[in-house]
């Protein structure tokens, strides 16, 4: 059964899928590490907000994986995501993000994505 908090971070990181630039400006630490299969690093808040355009995913489902709390003002969740890319393709991939609690409430300061290719692909 997720904790209060573990549902609380999965509905940001539904709004991180599916809204657009606010949602990144609202949600997203000053830096935040990345890491994605064709793109790792460090990337400043407004960077992160330049890239999101709302409606690139839609049909965005998660599946809760883990959750820890390693501290007092950090947890990290990790999930299982199926969606649809504006592009009508498919997407499949093990999520994980990391938080740290700010004075305006939980912020992300990390993100990785690793894609699961479709069944019987190489």
């Amino acid at each position: 059964m997720p904790t209060s908090l573990e549902r609380d971070l999965l509905a940001i990181e539904e709004r991180l899928w599916t809204g657009g630039p606010e949602a990144y400006r609202r949600h997203v630490d000053s830096r935040c590490l990345v890491a994605f299969a064709g793109k790792a690093g460090v990337m400043s808040r407004t960077a992160i907000a330049r890239s999101a355009k709302k409606g690139r995913w839609r049909n965005v489902s998660f599946q809760p994986r883990g959750f820890i709390r390693p501290s007092g003002d950090t947890a990290m969740v990790t999930y299982e995501c199926r969606a649809t890319g504006a592009d009508g393709g498919p997407y499949h991939a093990f999520v994980s993000s990391g938080y740290v609690e700010r004075e305006a409430g939980w912020k992300l300061a990390f993100h990785q994505q690793t894609a699961i290719p479709p069944a019987g692909a190489q």
